[in-house]
């Protein structure tokens, strides 16, 4: 029960809150439709209010201008009246004060004036009616232009044309305002006439302007004519002034200038005397103290020479003093280097000899087997060079020709070992296998570098008649 209690309540207040939203609205609609707003050029007129004017009278028509008011269109009317400025256009036919017909042809701006009091007084005329604005104005201003061109002449009314725009103007300004309306200006445009007499009175005027300007046209050339022969004349007085005191200027320039030249000149001959005179003086302390260096110079140079020559003879004393001390020095010295190289010299051949004959003594076989080497080497060399005559080698037989020139190579040797032993009676085969060869060869090897390569060497060239001839067999 107290949900639903709740929910009513609030159906409740959402059902009133939704009317006062819809009585809003259609107030604001009626709001809008009833208020009514007057343009810039216009004015918004109510029947029916009550407004004060100026005086403290009231009247049931309100005017409004420059903004708006609420209209209840149930016991009130708003219409808007326009205050914008109209142009009316008039061409009446009026006759002057000297009975000539002219045609007129004028421009008006009438408006509505924006004071409340004519606005009233222009809407109690012309709100239902608004053309008749225009021909109210234009019948105003053809009856005061009628009775203002009556009072005139034609020329009156050529003339001063403004003098006449507002003299109508002012005739008819009363009767406008009493109808609420302002004429803001009027002008004439243009006056013609059908008989032609503004022609003829243009016709005489030009003429008499077209004679009055030839006239002055010629006073003015005679005048210009005048004026420029004094101008001439005056020219030639000033001219001739001006020629004469130009060439008295002149004549005095050339004068001043002659004298300058002639005082320049004179100036310039002294002024050259004077340099030649100091040259000639220059040139005189130049060739003194030329003639004094001179003189000073051979002075100086004998001196010089003097002390040079004495100064040379003194060194050269000295110097022969000193080189024969070096000489004598050197003298004992050579002799004592050679008396040593003497004594060394013997003392080392004594020792060479001694360890010679001891060697010999120790080691006669090694020192035999080691001179049977050095022999044996030449003597394989010379047996080896007599394959280099042999172009090629063909052998028959098993064997091929590096083993038959190995064969004739050992042959060769036992030879020459034979006729060695046959003639010496040294066994050089027991020599070279036995144990004192070896000691010898070491022994040899020591006491000389050169012989640890008779071995190699006796090799190589017990090898190289094999090698050459392998290939051409």
């Amino acid at each position: 029960m107290d949900l639903i209690g709740s929910g009513g309540l609030i159906v409740l207040i959402a059902s009133i809150v939704v009317a006062v939203l819809i009585l809003l609205a259609i107030l604001l609609i009626f709001v809008r439709s009833w208020y009514k707003v007057a343009k810039a050029d216009q004015a918004l007129v109510v029947v029916g209010r009550t407004q004060k004017g100026v005086g403290g009278s009231s009247s049931r028509i309100a005017v409004i201008t420059g903004g708006g008011a609420l209209v209840n269109p149930l016991t009130q009317r708003a219409e808007m009246i326009s205050l914008r400025a109209r142009q009316i256009k008039i061409e009446p036919t009026a006759q002057s004060s000297t009975g000539v017909t002219v045609n007129v042809n004028g421009v008006a701006l009438v408006k509505i004036g924006s004071e409340p009091e004519l606005v009233r007084r222009a809407a109690e005329r012309f709100l239902s009616q608004d053309a008749a604005i225009e021909q109210f104005t234009t019948e105003q201003l053809e009856g005061a232009l009628r009775g203002v061109v009556a009072t005139l002449t034609v020329e009156q009314l050529m003339m001063d044309r403004q003098k006449l725009s507002d003299q109508i103007a002012e005739g008819i300004k009363h009767d406008l305002l009493s109808q609420g309306l302002i004429l803001d200006s009027f002008q004439i445009q243009g006056i013609t006439d059908k008989n032609g007499y503004i022609d003829a009175l243009g016709a005489s005027e030009v003429e008499r302007v077209r004679r009055e300007a030839d006239v002055a046209r010629i006073n003015a050339a005679r005048e210009v004519k005048a004026r420029q022969l004094a101008t001439d004349e005056a020219n030639l007085i000033e001219q001739t002034a001006y020629d004469r005191n130009t060439a008295a200027a002149a004549a005095q320039v050339g004068r001043a200038r002659a004298e300058a030249d002639q005082a320049e000149a004179l100036e310039r001959a002294e002024r050259e005397q004077a340099v030649l005179l100091q040259g000639a003086e220059n040139k005189q302390a130049q060739l003194d103290a030329d003639i004094k260096k001179v003189a000073d110079a051979d002075l100086y140079q004998r001196q010089r020479s003097a002390d040079a020559d004495a100064y040379g003879e003194v060194k050269a004393a000295e110097a022969r003093a000193e080189i024969a001390a070096q000489e004598a020095a050197a003298t004992r010295l050579r002799a004592e280097a050679e008396a040593d190289a003497v004594r060394v010299t013997g003392e080392a051949r004594a020792k060479a000899i001694e360890a010679e004959a001891e060697a010999l003594s120790r080691n006669q076989e090694a020192l035999l087997a080691q001179r049977a080497l050095e022999a044996l080497v030449p003597m394989m060399t010379e047996f080896a060079r007599g394959f280099d005559k042999v172009g090629s080698i063909t052998v028959l037989g098993g064997a091929g020709a590096s083993q038959h020139i190995a064969g004739e190579s050992a042959a060769g040797m036992r030879a020459t070992f034979d006729a060695v032993e046959a003639a010496t009676g040294i066994n050089l085969r027991d020599i070279i296998q036995g144990q004192a060869t070896g000691r010898g060869v070491a022994q040899g090897l020591r006491d000389d570098d050169a012989s640890s390569k008779v071995p190699a060497a006796a090799a190589d060239v017990a090898a190289t008649p094999a090698t050459e001839a392998s290939p051409q067999a």
